[in-house]
């Protein structure tokens, strides 16, 4: 107990001394919310990496579809390296940055705002991010209850609330940049944990073939392979078609969420995009890749102890009972490694959520003439509001919450992806079509959390995010083209960085 809770005090001294570092970066809007756009590639690369893969991935994610699906869910984080990561960096990474930093936006609903000349737009994307994140928000503490249960035997309350304290002690000091070198801290303790846990669960199975020939054994409980040994251990698993759904959601969905889109403003320039590509996509084929790789393996462990009253499997369980065995230092370890992905998630939501809710509502409509330290102000009172709120949720969670979790991801993606890819490539793109896109990806997302008429809401969210693509450029088609003098001074900004880059070239001639 000693060794674990010292590994703890130390990572959390070293997070509030990071804040407090941190605060000379925060004087400033720009410098609180975008570390002053200067921000490098190693920063910026795991930044993106801790804020996408939290607890929820860890431990929710990992031992639901491992137990789903066997061996074949490390598709799915395979799938987050390859879409998630490269392909986001690759087709996203420079056009944001040069485009945001062209428009002067700082958050996503800044971004449609400006790029669409609506403000009405700008303040419907700024409700979307605040109903859908703060539920979002809540969801990251699940993942810690019987992990701290099973490593210090303490009630879950007092690990939400110290964790939710340390955070915006460290948010509120340094903004942006606090987050971003925590990030870093923070991703440096998955990246050693996975790898550490991995090795150490597979030795107790007799090494990886003895494992895996274990897991041939095991006949499927699925309709589509029912009683089938093998399935567990085949290359697509047992129900190819719902793992499919799983790898777009939580691939093809980071493109669309504003907290991970924010990371592109704030890289400092067009080299740094290329180095953070690579370090990104490797640091979630280790991170995402080795935890669902890990969480395959979980019907190795059946046990009562991961069954609920009802009978039926409990997920949240199968992934700290798997570590329940593990030496101290390694389930320190493993403490660490879901606290570092639980709170650098929770920072980067509530530093998006804090400033979409006063950039993009307040200053627009309430406080016209705030000043630039009022901003900063109401930024750090907004980011204490959203940690209480989540606090609170993740405490006590009404249904409706639960469920508005599970299909945050899919109506933040459904609403999003689509018009934000297309205003970043294509000039033809309507306000209309934005407008479409929110209330498909919205409506498909909620109407089926009332009325279940697709399986899961996983499947939900993908079929937003597809029905996105499709219904902006139909709607831009058929709907009058943008003004002419508008788009071209928004797209000037490529021509723009085409031509310093001619003339850098030249110079170095």
């Amino acid at each position: 107990m000693i060794i674990k809770l010292t590994i703890l005090l130390l990572f959390f001294v070293v997070m509030v001394a990071v804040g407090i570092y941190a605060r000379r970066h925060a004087g400033s809007v720009d410098g609180f919310v975008l570390g002053g756009r200067s921000v490098g590639p190693w920063l910026t690369a795991f930044a993106y990496g801790t804020s996408y893969f939290s607890a929820v991935v860890f431990v929710g994610y990992a031992g639901q579809f491992g137990w789903k699906y066997g061996l074949a869910s490390t598709w799915i984080g395979i799938g987050n390296a390859v879409i998630g990561s490269l392909l986001a960096w690759v087709i996203l990474g420079r056009r944001t940055r040069v485009m945001s930093q062209h428009l002067g936006s700082r958050t996503m609903p800044d971004f449609f705002g400006e790029r669409y000349g609506s403000r009405e737009l700008k303040i419907a994307a700024s409700a979307i991010v605040f109903i859908f994140l703060v539920p979002y928000t809540a969801s990251i503490y699940n993942g810690l209850s019987r992990l701290f249960g099973m490593a210090f035997n303490i009630p879950y309350h007092w690990c939400v609330i110290l964790m939710a304290v340390i955070t915006a002690v460290y948010v509120i000091l340094g903004g942006y940049m606090a987050t971003a070198i925590n990030d870093f801290i923070q991703g440096i303790i998955m990246l050693a944990g996975i790898v550490a846990v991995i090795a150490a669960v597979l030795a107790g199975q007799g090494g990886f073939m003895e494992a895996v020939g274990k897991m041939a054994q095991i006949p499927s409980d699925v309709e589509v392979t029912m009683g089938q040994p093998g399935a567990f251990t085949s290359f697509f698993g047992p129900d190819p078609l719902n793992l499919l759904g799983v790898v777009i959601l939580t691939s093809l969905g980071t493109w669309g969420l504003p907290q991970m889109i924010h990371k592109f403003y704030t890289i400092r320039d067009e080299k740094s995009i290329q180095t953070g590509t690579i370090i990104s996509t490797v640091f979630a084929i280790i991170v995402s890749g080795g935890c669902y790789f890990l969480g395959g393996f979980g019907r190795l462990f059946d046990s009562p102890e991961i069954y609920g009253t009802d009978g039926s499997v409990v997920y949240d369980s199968i992934i700290p009972f798997m570590l329940s065995g593990l030496p101290d230092i390694l389930v320190g370890i493993v403490v660490i490694l879901v606290l570092s992905a639980s709170m650098s998630t929770l920072s980067s939501l509530v530093l998006t959520s804090s400033s979409t809710l006063t950039l993009d509502f307040l200053k627009d409509t309430v406080m016209k003439k705030m000043s630039e330290r009022g901003q900063i102000i109401v930024m750090q009172l907004l980011i204490v509001f959203f940690i209480l709120l989540s606090v609170v949720l993740a405490l006590d969670p009404p249904a409706f919450i639960a469920q508005l979790m599970g299909i945050s991801w899919g109506a933040l993606a459904g609403a999003f992806l689509a018009p934000f890819l297309y205003g970043l490539y294509w000039k033809r793109t309507t306000r209309l079509s934005v407008w479409a896109s929110f209330a498909a990806g919205i409506g498909i997302t909620v109407s089926n959390m009332l009325i279940g008429y697709i399986d899961s809401p996983i499947n939900a969210g993908a079929l937003a995010m597809v029905a996105g693509m499709i219904i902006v450029p139909v709607v831009s088609l058929l709907t009058p083209k943008p003004s002419g003098e508008h788009i071209d001074r928004i797209f000037a900004c490529y021509d723009e960085t085409v031509v310093i880059k001619k003339k850098h070239s030249l110079e170095e001639e």
